[in-house]
């Protein structure tokens, strides 16, 4: 029996449970769990013997791809503890307990290369034949991430690259003809598999959860499989992350619900408070040796002054469950009281609206400058259906539509009635021409959203204003994410004047962002149905057609 004194496990473990490595309260009830297991042996016990080969392997053969060439790879005290658990807890016969382990941890806590270096141990040294060990993820580029580690390390170890074939598809072991390779979460292509390990990345990204169940059951005819998933919390509500999530909260509260399974939740707990880096640790278990603390430090100052990249750190640096919406704007950056020059020197302007069928508030905007003025102006009108003004009045009620005061917004003209039950589009056309007779100030060109708008409108705005006048802008993050990002910083330089319109100012006020996970984002409402954002749209649409069509502007002013 070996010295459980020189055990990971014990040191790791024991540090968690009594305080002195700080963790969250579900990475220390699984220590907690593991340790009374080593003391009070059931149907399976720890053999620190059979462990401790698979962590001297990947140490003395696995080496980093990045830093120093060669360099080894010195696994850190939380991996080997987590490794001496996954191998050292087996039956009589010698035969491991755990057959999946679930991980969840922080952003760049060295997942990928844990994951290539276990790979390789369950290749070579895992006393298997034929072992098909598989790196799975939603996309071919995810899932190659471990793979191509793996091929690295190959590249930088002697001893793998004598032993280790590069095919054109895998990692080829011609002793015991067993293979690495990457496949992508494509579940034709997943079927029939014989796998003795499958290293899952990201399962917060995985929406089909038959990826999972198809792993699962292309094991079955293996004595001791590994199903091996490392994640960090994702973005994607309601899917097989969260599923799994709750079902690894379920065993931590009762192992005896799942003895194969083994949940390591690396989080901040609900009552810390995530700019305190002290509770960072909780959630990023290699901190200040894998992951740099400058690097979060960073990264926590970024959310602070970018409220639209907020939840990308919450989610993959601190693993809070969040959707990807956050407010956007702060109110120092959307209200600007300058006002609109009287003076005038305006002839030319870009126009943008907003026409969703679904939703009863409308919006247009008129964004234009002027010769040797940097500074982009904006005119604004919006409308509600008179129906659902008179509504409003036989109520009597004082705590109006959608909280505003829309009543006094029209008094004031910041906002017109449309007669019925819906704005007619018509009223967008009309603005722009009372704008060209009134004001003088001519429509170039107007950003629209094609979703809800006729033929017979385009007709009409072609007659007024010339064939190339409407232009259509898309709404999904690859259209809005650049164009969002530069709006934004000229909001917050000053550059865009509109006055002080309460409508522009509410509308920009619940302004929220949907961000993916390599910080595009896109506009999107709050939780609240009540979060009208249509000017803030139109002005978008306006912003991005100026923004693509600035030498043409520009040369006419």
């Amino acid at each position: 029996m070996a010295d459980l004194k020189n055990s990971a496990l014990i040191e790791y473990g024991s540090a968690v449970v009594d305080g002195r490595i700080t963790a969250c309260d579900k990475i220390r009830r699984v220590y907690e769990q593991r340790l009374e297991a080593v003391q009070k042996p059931g149907k399976y016990h720890f053999d620190l013997e059979l462990a401790q080969p698979h962590i001297d392997f990947i140490q003395s053969f696995c080496k980093q791809s990045a830093g120093k060439k060669g360099a080894p790879l010195i696994l850190e005290l939380f991996q080997r503890a987590k490794f001496e658990t996954v191998f050292g807890f087996v039956d009589d016969d010698d035969l491991r307990q755990y057959n999946e382990v679930l991980t969840i941890e922080g952003r760049k806590n060295g997942k990928t290369t844990e994951s290539s270096g276990l790979a390789y141990d369950l290749l070579i040294n895992d006393g298997e034949g034929a072992p098909e060990i598989y790196f799975i993820a939603t996309g071919e580029k995810q899932a190659k991430k471990g793979y191509n580690e793996c091929c690295n390390m190959r590249l930088q170890s002697p001893m793998l690259s004598k032993h280790i074939r590069k095919r054109k598809s895998d990692l080829w072991f011609k002793y015991n003809l067993g293979f690495i390779a990457a496949l992508a979460s494509n579940t034709n292509s997943l079927d029939g598999l014989n796998a003795h390990a499958v290293m899952l990345d990201e399962l917060a990204a995985i929406k089909n959860r038959d990826v999972y169940d198809l792993m699962k059951q292309a094991m079955t005819a293996r004595d001791q499989p590994l199903l091996y998933c490392i994640t960090t919390n994702g973005f994607v509500r309601d899917s097989i992350f969260d599923s799994q999530y709750a079902y690894a909260c379920k065993v931590i509260d009762d192992p005896s619900k799942d003895e194969h399974f083994l949940p390591l939740i690396y989080e901040l707990d609900p009552e810390d408070d995530w700019h305190d880096p002290k509770v960072w640790i909780k959630a990023n278990p290699g901190l200040g040796t894998i992951k740099k603390q400058s690097f979060l430090a960073d990264m926590v100052k970024k959310a602070d002054e970018d409220p639209s990249f907020k939840p990308t750190v919450l989610v993959k640096d601190f693993n809070r469950k969040e959707t990807s919406i956050a407010s956007w704007l702060r109110y120092d950056e959307l209200h600007n009281e300058e006002p609109i020059p009287e003076d005038g020197g305006f002839k030319y302007c870009i126009g943008g609206f907003d026409a969703a069928d679904s939703v009863d508030l409308a919006a247009a905007k008129a964004l234009f400058m002027r010769s040797g003025d940097n500074n982009i102006y904006v005119r604004s009108m919006y409308w509600m259906p008179e129906d659902k003004v008179n509504e409003l009045c036989a109520a009597g009620s004082r705590r109006e539509r959608d909280n505003a005061p829309y009543k006094l917004w029209i008094s004031q003209g910041y906002m017109r009635t449309c007669p019925g039950k819906k704005v007619n589009k018509q009223v967008f056309l009309d603005w722009f021409c009372e704008l060209r007779d009134e004001f003088d100030l001519w429509v170039v060109h107007i950003g629209y959203d094609p979703w809800h708008i006729d033929d017979s409108l385009k007709m009409a705005f072609a007659a007024e204003f010339g064939d190339s006048c409407l232009m259509e802008v898309r709404q999904g993050m690859k259209t809005m994410s650049d164009p969002m990002k530069e709006w934004k910083a000229d909001l917050q330089s000053r550059r865009i004047i509109r006055g002080k319109n309460p409508v522009d100012e509410w509308c920009m006020m619940n302004a929220a962002v949907k961000t993916d996970i390599n910080g595009n984002i896109q506009l999107v409402k709050g939780t609240d149905s009540r979060m009208r954002i249509d000017g803030v749209a139109a002005e978008l649409d306006g912003y991005i057609v100026l923004r693509n069509k600035s030498e043409e502007y520009l040369s006419l002013i």
